[in-house]
Protein backbone atom coordinates (compact mmCIF):
# COMPACT_ATOMS: atom_id res chain seq x y z
CA UNK A 1 0.00 0.00 0.00
CA UNK A 2 1.49 3.26 -0.66
CA UNK A 3 1.29 6.73 0.67
CA UNK A 4 -2.03 7.98 -1.00
CA UNK A 5 -3.72 4.68 -0.67
CA UNK A 6 -3.05 4.41 3.07
CA UNK A 7 -4.15 7.87 3.85
CA UNK A 8 -7.56 7.04 1.89
CA UNK A 9 -7.92 4.19 4.08
CA UNK A 10 -7.30 6.03 7.10
CA UNK A 11 -9.57 9.15 6.04
CA UNK A 12 -12.09 10.12 7.35
CA UNK A 13 -13.82 12.09 5.07
CA UNK A 14 -14.32 12.14 1.01
CA UNK A 15 -11.27 14.82 0.86
CA UNK A 16 -8.40 16.47 2.38
CA UNK A 17 -6.90 19.73 2.04
CA UNK A 18 -3.10 19.48 3.06
CA UNK A 19 -1.80 22.67 4.10
CA UNK A 20 0.95 21.50 6.21
CA UNK A 21 4.39 22.06 3.99
CA UNK A 22 6.16 19.03 5.27
CA UNK A 23 2.99 16.78 5.13
CA UNK A 24 2.97 18.14 1.13
CA UNK A 25 6.45 17.10 1.01
CA UNK A 26 5.73 13.48 2.41
CA UNK A 27 3.10 13.04 0.40
CA UNK A 28 3.98 14.35 -2.77
CA UNK A 29 8.08 14.21 -3.36
CA UNK A 30 7.90 17.72 -3.93
CA UNK A 31 9.22 20.56 -1.68
CA UNK A 32 7.62 23.90 -2.18
CA UNK A 33 6.73 26.80 -0.25
CA UNK A 34 3.23 28.32 -2.00
CA UNK A 35 0.04 26.02 -2.77
CA UNK A 36 -2.00 23.20 -1.82
CA UNK A 37 -2.39 19.68 -2.01
CA UNK A 38 -5.45 18.22 -2.90
CA UNK A 39 -6.58 14.46 -2.09
CA UNK A 40 -9.96 13.00 -2.74
CA UNK A 41 -10.83 9.30 -3.14
CA UNK A 42 -11.31 10.32 -6.94
CA UNK A 43 -8.05 12.35 -8.36
CA UNK A 44 -5.49 14.11 -5.96
CA UNK A 45 -4.05 17.15 -6.81
CA UNK A 46 -1.24 19.54 -6.12
CA UNK A 47 -2.04 23.03 -6.61
CA UNK A 48 0.48 25.80 -7.07
CA UNK A 49 1.62 28.96 -9.02
CA UNK A 50 3.86 29.28 -11.95
CA UNK A 51 7.07 29.52 -9.68
CA UNK A 52 6.98 25.92 -8.91
CA UNK A 53 4.91 24.65 -11.92
CA UNK A 54 8.01 23.38 -13.76
CA UNK A 55 9.96 21.82 -11.02
CA UNK A 56 6.32 19.97 -9.52
CA UNK A 57 6.04 18.49 -13.03
CA UNK A 58 9.28 17.38 -12.60
CA UNK A 59 9.40 15.59 -9.21
CA UNK A 60 5.69 15.46 -7.87
CA UNK A 61 5.00 11.98 -7.37
CA UNK A 62 2.67 10.87 -10.36
CA UNK A 63 -0.38 9.82 -8.81
CA UNK A 64 -0.80 13.64 -8.28
CA UNK A 65 -2.06 16.07 -11.23
CA UNK A 66 -0.14 19.20 -11.47
CA UNK A 67 -1.80 22.12 -11.70
CA UNK A 68 -1.29 25.84 -12.13
CA UNK A 69 -3.51 27.90 -9.38
CA UNK A 70 -5.53 30.57 -11.57
CA UNK A 71 -8.51 32.87 -10.85
CA UNK A 72 -11.08 32.85 -7.78
CA UNK A 73 -10.04 30.26 -5.31
CA UNK A 74 -13.85 29.27 -4.72
CA UNK A 75 -14.25 28.56 -7.98
CA UNK A 76 -10.93 26.44 -8.85
CA UNK A 77 -11.68 24.22 -5.94
CA UNK A 78 -15.26 23.88 -6.23
CA UNK A 79 -14.98 22.31 -9.50
CA UNK A 80 -11.93 20.35 -8.68
CA UNK A 81 -14.62 19.06 -5.69
CA UNK A 82 -17.37 18.69 -7.41
CA UNK A 83 -15.76 16.72 -10.09
CA UNK A 84 -14.94 13.92 -7.68
CA UNK A 85 -18.34 14.15 -5.59
CA UNK A 86 -16.96 15.57 -2.36
CA UNK A 87 -19.47 16.55 0.20
CA UNK A 88 -17.24 16.49 3.41
CA UNK A 89 -13.42 18.12 3.48
CA UNK A 90 -10.54 17.55 6.24
CA UNK A 91 -8.47 20.16 7.22
CA UNK A 92 -5.56 20.12 8.91
CA UNK A 93 -6.45 21.79 11.99
CA UNK A 94 -2.79 21.83 13.56
CA UNK A 95 -1.72 23.92 10.60
CA UNK A 96 -4.88 26.43 10.15
CA UNK A 97 -4.88 29.96 11.38
CA UNK A 98 -7.75 31.47 12.69
CA UNK A 99 -7.50 34.19 9.28
CA UNK A 100 -7.46 30.75 7.34
CA UNK A 101 -10.27 29.28 8.95
CA UNK A 102 -11.88 32.59 8.09
CA UNK A 103 -11.24 32.03 4.87
CA UNK A 104 -12.08 28.73 4.25
CA UNK A 105 -15.28 29.18 5.61
CA UNK A 106 -15.70 30.76 2.56
CA UNK A 107 -14.00 29.13 -0.55
CA UNK A 108 -15.87 26.04 0.59
CA UNK A 109 -18.77 27.17 1.85
CA UNK A 110 -21.72 24.20 0.77
CA UNK A 111 -19.07 22.09 1.92
CA UNK A 112 -19.17 19.91 5.24
CA UNK A 113 -15.37 20.77 6.94
CA UNK A 114 -14.25 18.19 9.78
CA UNK A 115 -10.78 17.32 11.28
CA UNK A 116 -8.24 15.85 9.94
CA UNK A 117 -7.61 14.39 13.55
CA UNK A 118 -3.76 14.20 12.49
CA UNK A 119 -4.38 11.44 9.83
CA UNK A 120 -0.94 12.43 8.07
CA UNK A 121 0.87 12.77 11.55
CA UNK A 122 -0.09 9.11 12.31
CA UNK A 123 1.92 8.34 8.87
CA UNK A 124 4.54 9.94 9.50
CA UNK A 125 5.33 8.26 12.44
CA UNK A 126 6.75 4.87 10.55
CA UNK A 127 9.76 5.47 8.61
CA UNK A 128 10.30 3.28 6.05
CA UNK A 129 14.01 2.41 4.75
CA UNK A 130 14.10 5.17 2.29
CA UNK A 131 13.47 7.77 5.37
CA UNK A 132 15.78 5.84 7.60
CA UNK A 133 18.74 5.84 4.88
CA UNK A 134 18.06 9.92 4.45
CA UNK A 135 17.96 10.69 8.25
CA UNK A 136 21.56 8.33 8.39
CA UNK A 137 22.85 10.01 6.12
CA UNK A 138 21.95 13.42 7.83
CA UNK A 139 23.40 12.34 10.57
CA UNK A 140 27.10 11.16 8.65
CA UNK A 141 26.87 15.03 7.54
CA UNK A 142 26.25 16.48 11.48
CA UNK A 143 29.24 13.96 12.45
CA UNK A 144 32.01 15.06 10.44
CA UNK A 145 30.96 18.85 11.16
CA UNK A 146 31.55 17.64 14.67
CA UNK A 147 35.07 16.07 13.78
CA UNK A 148 35.76 19.33 11.80
CA UNK A 149 34.77 21.86 14.49
CA UNK A 150 36.84 20.02 17.41
CA UNK A 151 39.74 21.21 15.06
CA UNK A 152 38.44 24.53 14.42
CA UNK A 153 38.25 25.86 18.51
CA UNK A 154 40.32 27.73 20.16
CA UNK A 155 39.98 29.82 23.07
CA UNK A 156 39.87 32.91 20.84
CA UNK A 157 36.42 31.65 19.24
CA UNK A 158 33.60 32.55 20.05
CA UNK A 159 30.03 30.63 20.93
CA UNK A 160 28.46 32.25 17.71
CA UNK A 161 31.52 31.02 15.88
CA UNK A 162 31.67 27.90 16.70
CA UNK A 163 27.67 27.23 15.81
CA UNK A 164 28.30 28.92 12.49
CA UNK A 165 30.90 26.62 11.76
CA UNK A 166 29.36 23.74 12.46
CA UNK A 167 26.33 24.82 10.25
CA UNK A 168 28.57 26.36 7.25
CA UNK A 169 29.80 22.42 7.50
CA UNK A 170 26.79 20.93 7.05
CA UNK A 171 25.51 23.09 4.50
CA UNK A 172 28.98 22.81 2.08
CA UNK A 173 28.57 19.20 2.73
CA UNK A 174 25.23 18.17 1.10
CA UNK A 175 22.94 19.15 4.20
CA UNK A 176 19.99 21.69 2.54
CA UNK A 177 20.44 23.66 5.85
CA UNK A 178 20.03 22.90 9.80
CA UNK A 179 17.82 20.85 11.28
CA UNK A 180 17.17 23.31 14.33
CA UNK A 181 18.78 26.22 15.99
CA UNK A 182 22.44 24.84 16.69
CA UNK A 183 23.14 25.09 20.03
CA UNK A 184 27.11 25.73 21.26
CA UNK A 185 26.90 27.04 24.80
CA UNK A 186 29.68 27.17 27.26
CA UNK A 187 31.25 27.31 30.84
CA UNK A 188 28.15 28.61 32.86
CA UNK A 189 26.00 28.46 29.97
CA UNK A 190 26.16 25.15 29.67
CA UNK A 191 23.49 24.57 32.30
CA UNK A 192 21.06 25.70 30.14
CA UNK A 193 19.81 23.09 28.19
CA UNK A 194 18.30 24.89 25.03
CA UNK A 195 20.87 27.68 25.92
CA UNK A 196 21.24 30.86 22.75
CA UNK A 197 25.02 31.12 21.43
CA UNK A 198 26.12 34.08 22.74
CA UNK A 199 28.77 36.46 20.85
CA UNK A 200 31.06 36.05 23.54
CA UNK A 201 34.76 33.91 24.01
CA UNK A 202 34.83 30.33 24.71
CA UNK A 203 34.50 29.64 28.44
CA UNK A 204 36.70 27.00 30.53
CA UNK A 205 34.57 24.35 31.47
CA UNK A 206 32.12 22.57 29.52
CA UNK A 207 30.99 23.02 25.78
CA UNK A 208 28.13 21.46 25.05
CA UNK A 209 26.84 21.86 21.06
CA UNK A 210 23.52 20.11 20.17
CA UNK A 211 23.16 20.44 16.46
CA UNK A 212 21.72 18.28 13.50
CA UNK A 213 21.50 18.59 9.44
CA UNK A 214 18.50 18.32 7.54
CA UNK A 215 18.79 15.80 4.39
CA UNK A 216 16.07 15.15 1.78
CA UNK A 217 13.86 16.67 4.12
CA UNK A 218 15.08 14.30 7.22
CA UNK A 219 16.61 15.74 10.06
CA UNK A 220 19.36 14.67 12.25
CA UNK A 221 19.92 15.18 15.86
CA UNK A 222 22.65 14.94 17.90
CA UNK A 223 24.82 16.51 21.70
CA UNK A 224 28.31 15.81 22.42
CA UNK A 225 29.62 18.02 25.31
CA UNK A 226 33.38 18.39 25.66
CA UNK A 227 35.53 20.25 28.31
CA UNK A 228 37.48 23.61 27.31
CA UNK A 229 40.37 23.89 29.72
CA UNK A 230 40.77 22.00 33.26
CA UNK A 231 38.26 19.18 33.91
CA UNK A 232 37.64 19.06 37.81
CA UNK A 233 36.46 16.13 39.52
CA UNK A 234 32.94 16.63 39.92
CA UNK A 235 33.01 18.02 36.01
CA UNK A 236 34.10 14.34 35.30
CA UNK A 237 31.84 12.99 38.23
CA UNK A 238 28.94 14.63 36.42
CA UNK A 239 30.22 13.35 32.56
CA UNK A 240 30.09 10.20 33.69
CA UNK A 241 27.39 9.82 35.06
CA UNK A 242 25.25 11.64 32.22
CA UNK A 243 27.07 8.66 30.11
CA UNK A 244 26.40 6.02 32.09
CA UNK A 245 22.84 6.79 32.21
CA UNK A 246 23.07 7.21 28.41
CA UNK A 247 24.35 3.67 27.60
CA UNK A 248 21.80 1.87 30.04
CA UNK A 249 19.11 3.25 29.16
CA UNK A 250 20.44 2.74 25.28
CA UNK A 251 20.62 -0.94 26.05
CA UNK A 252 17.74 -1.17 27.42
CA UNK A 253 15.61 0.40 24.00
CA UNK A 254 13.20 -2.33 22.60
CA UNK A 255 10.38 -3.05 20.70
CA UNK A 256 7.49 -3.29 22.65
CA UNK A 257 9.08 -1.02 25.66
CA UNK A 258 7.64 2.43 26.01
CA UNK A 259 9.84 5.90 26.50
CA UNK A 260 8.67 6.00 30.19
CA UNK A 261 9.96 2.82 31.25
CA UNK A 262 13.13 3.63 29.13
CA UNK A 263 13.06 7.89 30.87
CA UNK A 264 12.96 5.72 34.23
CA UNK A 265 16.06 3.62 34.10
CA UNK A 266 18.54 6.94 32.63
CA UNK A 267 16.60 9.26 35.33
CA UNK A 268 17.24 6.66 37.99
CA UNK A 269 20.85 6.70 37.25
CA UNK A 270 21.09 9.76 37.82
CA UNK A 271 19.01 10.49 40.66
CA UNK A 272 21.09 8.12 43.05
CA UNK A 273 23.97 9.89 41.85
CA UNK A 274 22.85 12.94 43.85
CA UNK A 275 21.37 15.19 40.85
CA UNK A 276 18.09 14.90 41.71
CA UNK A 277 15.85 17.62 39.93
CA UNK A 278 18.83 18.24 37.64
CA UNK A 279 17.40 16.56 34.41
CA UNK A 280 14.68 18.50 33.81
CA UNK A 281 13.60 17.35 30.36
CA UNK A 282 12.65 13.95 28.82
CA UNK A 283 14.90 11.52 27.75
CA UNK A 284 14.02 12.00 23.82
CA UNK A 285 11.57 11.83 21.16
CA UNK A 286 10.89 11.13 17.94
CA UNK A 287 12.43 12.29 15.13
CA UNK A 288 12.06 12.32 11.38
CA UNK A 289 10.98 15.47 9.10
CA UNK A 290 10.33 17.58 12.33
CA UNK A 291 13.05 17.13 15.10
CA UNK A 292 10.43 16.98 17.88
CA UNK A 293 7.66 14.75 16.77
CA UNK A 294 6.13 11.36 17.85
CA UNK A 295 6.71 9.02 19.61
CA UNK A 296 7.95 10.69 22.66
CA UNK A 297 10.45 9.34 25.42
CA UNK A 298 9.80 10.38 28.47
CA UNK A 299 7.84 9.78 31.67
CA UNK A 300 4.03 10.79 29.74
CA UNK A 301 4.95 8.18 26.83
CA UNK A 302 2.89 5.01 27.20
CA UNK A 303 3.51 4.16 23.67
CA UNK A 304 5.37 1.12 23.18
CA UNK A 305 8.11 1.62 20.52
CA UNK A 306 7.47 -0.40 17.01
CA UNK A 307 9.78 -1.26 13.92
CA UNK A 308 10.09 2.11 12.03
CA UNK A 309 9.86 4.51 14.91
CA UNK A 310 13.18 6.68 15.54
CA UNK A 311 14.08 8.68 18.42
CA UNK A 312 16.75 10.39 20.48
CA UNK A 313 18.96 9.21 23.59
CA UNK A 314 19.70 12.59 25.34
CA UNK A 315 19.62 12.51 29.74
CA UNK A 316 21.52 15.59 31.24
CA UNK A 317 22.37 16.83 34.38
CA UNK A 318 22.23 20.72 34.47
CA UNK A 319 23.76 22.72 37.25
CA UNK A 320 22.08 26.40 37.63
CA UNK A 321 24.76 29.15 36.99
CA UNK A 322 27.90 26.46 37.09
CA UNK A 323 27.29 23.83 34.05
CA UNK A 324 25.44 21.32 32.39
CA UNK A 325 26.51 17.81 30.38
CA UNK A 326 24.02 16.27 27.81
CA UNK A 327 24.87 13.64 25.06
CA UNK A 328 22.72 12.70 22.31
CA UNK A 329 21.96 9.68 20.19
CA UNK A 330 19.61 8.70 17.40
CA UNK A 331 18.04 5.19 18.09
CA UNK A 332 16.34 3.26 14.83
CA UNK A 333 14.03 0.53 15.61
CA UNK A 334 13.71 -2.49 13.54
CA UNK A 335 12.19 -5.35 13.29
CA UNK A 336 15.75 -7.15 14.86
CA UNK A 337 15.61 -4.37 17.37
CA UNK A 338 17.27 -1.31 18.02
CA UNK A 339 19.89 0.09 16.52
CA UNK A 340 22.20 3.11 17.79
CA UNK A 341 22.94 5.45 14.55
CA UNK A 342 25.28 7.93 16.04
CA UNK A 343 28.66 7.04 15.39
CA UNK A 344 30.19 10.29 17.30
CA UNK A 345 32.51 8.92 19.92
CA UNK A 346 31.60 9.69 23.54
CA UNK A 347 34.59 9.42 26.07
CA UNK A 348 35.37 12.46 27.31
CA UNK A 349 37.08 14.94 24.76
CA UNK A 350 39.29 17.91 26.61
CA UNK A 351 40.99 20.48 24.49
Amino acid sequence: MNRLEKLLSMLEADAILITNKKNQYYMTDFDFDDGYVLVTRGKSYLLTDFRYIEAAKEQCDRAFEVMTMQGNRKDMFAALLNENQVKTLALEEDNVTLAQKRSFDQIFEGYTIVPSNGVIGKMRIIKNQREIDNMIHAQRIAEAALDHVLGFITPDKTEVEVALELEFFMRSHGAKSVSFDTIAVSGTASSRPHGVPRNVKLEEGFLTMDFGALYKGYCSDMTRTIVLGKCTDEMRKVYNTVLEAQLVALDAYAVGRTGAEMDAIARNIIYKAGYEGCFGHGLGHGVGMDIHEAPGVSSRSDTPFEPGHVVTCEPGIYLEGRFGVRIEDMVVFTENGAKDITLAPKELIIL
